[in-house]
């Protein structure tokens, strides 16, 4: 059985910081780009973050560039999110996809696993 399983979210302060973990089973991780993608309410769905397989080139959207780092643990099957400077317009719910590529990774493109998303909401 395929399994992507989210963890850390939660309500944090403006300029708090959360990590995000996704965590994978049932496929070969190694094998899978990673993405992180958003949701606010009614707002379009956002890319985030991705992070490839072969030399770990990482990818961020302008939003959260220089704020968010994401990472993976390849003998741990997990992805991280690390996010600082958290702001008020962060705030969603946080989606990991697994993808043969980045497109697929980043919801661009059908196919590839969704984790079941977790709410991150920065609020004073």
């Amino acid at each position: 059985e395929v399994l992507l399983v989210e963890s850390g979210g939660g309500l944090v302060q403006p300029g708090g910081s959360l990590r995000l973990s996704c965590e994978a089973s049932g496929f070969t991780f190694d094998d899978y780009a990673i993405g992180w993608i958003r949701q606010a309410p009614g707002k379009e769905r956002e890319g985030v973050s991705c992070i490839t397989t072969s030399d770990g080139s990482t990818w961020y959207a302008d939003s959260v560039k220089g704020r968010f780092t994401i990472s993976r643990d390849n003998a741990k099957n997990t992805v991280y999110l690390q996010m600082n400077s958290l702001k008020p317009e962060d705030t969603a719910i946080y989606y990991c996809a697994a993808g043969l590529n980045t497109a697929q990774a980043m919801g661009d493109m059908v196919g590839g696993y969704w984790a079941q998303g977790t709410q991150v909401t920065v609020s004073s």
